[in-house]
């Protein structure tokens, strides 16, 4: 699937940190924002915003500590906090209405933030994660023993897309490559090391949960907006049972699946990933 390109590139301040956004498409349309994950950045849905530019205006955001986006002194690479940046940058933007789209960490967000805000969000997609995904279970203890093996650099590229895909084995070639160029920069001694605040994050992640004190199933809860959950068929992340649990208790929301991916769905299949995603956002109004 091809990409959208990098998109246009705008800054701003958000809750006293500079931050970074792309955009897409006409901002006459119909505006949808993309969070990206944990260890990710904007430039990971240039294939998502390749379709949807078509009738809507894109808006991915480097959350704080990633991308071009500045990093935190104090390190506070938690869910309320990345929530107050989305609070903040909608704000400053002066959107009264849209479509979210977020992926593992950027889903909690988006679950809090369309909980809290049910006036601005018309519609929500989240992408492999749900109540408990970062607490029990396989995948999150998966994440756990990642963040705190993560090198802190590496003699080459060869070495760095290695890494990734001894991670993730499923990363197409595209995927590999958009990580090395998103993710890393050249030492003056020709090592490479990390664009995003990789120590801080992995600190704030293995201190625990980071949406502690905030209940998710709550938010699934309270959300007032069609929601289209979507799940890896080879997640270790979200299982089923969970997808079917958030179906029974919140009547907005209903599931679905991508073939052949695991948690990272919109990378090992965008195709698929697009249509689901791109399907549900043009669905007439209920």
């Amino acid at each position: 699937m091809t990409g959208a390109g990098p998109g246009r590139s705008a800054y701003l301040t958000l809750n006293g940190l500079d931050a970074h956004y792309r955009q897409w498409g006409d901002p006459g349309s119909p505006p949808v924002l993309l969070l990206h994950g944990l260890r990710s950045y904007s430039a990971t849905w240039e294939p998502l915003a390749a379709d949807l530019a078509r009738d809507h205006w894109v808006l991915a955001l480097d959350a704080r500590g990633r991308g071009e986006s500045a990093w935190d002194p104090e390190r506070r690479y938690v869910t309320e906090s990345y929530v107050a940046d989305i609070e903040d940058w909608v704000g400053q933007l002066g959107l009264a209405r849209f479509a979210m789209v977020g992926h593992s960490m950027g889903g909690t967000t988006g679950y809090v933030f369309a909980a809290r805000h049910p006036d601005l969000v018309e519609r929500l997609v989240v992408e492999d994660i749900g109540p408990g995904s970062s607490t029990t279970g396989p995948g999150s203890e998966r994440i756990v023993r990642e963040m705190a093996g993560i090198p802190p650099s590496f003699d080459s590229l060869e070495a760095a897309a290695d890494y990734w895909r001894g991670l993730r084995p499923t990363l197409s070639v595209s995927a590999v490559a958009s990580r090395l160029s998103h993710t890393l920069r050249r030492r003056q001694d020709g090592s490479w090391v990390w664009r995003l605040d990789m120590a801080g994050i992995a600190q704030a992640r293995l201190e625990g949960d980071p949406a502690r004190g905030i209940d998710l199933w709550r938010c699934v809860e309270e959300l007032a907006c069609p929601t289209l959950v979507v799940r890896g068929e080879l997640s270790d992340f979200l299982s089923a049972t969970t997808c079917e649990e958030m179906a029974r208790r919140q009547r907005l929301l209903r599931w679905a699946t991508v073939d052949g991916a695991g948690h990272y769905a919109h990378d090992d299949n965008p195709e698929q990933y697009a249509a689901l995603v791109g399907d549900f956002l043009r669905e007439p109004a209920p």
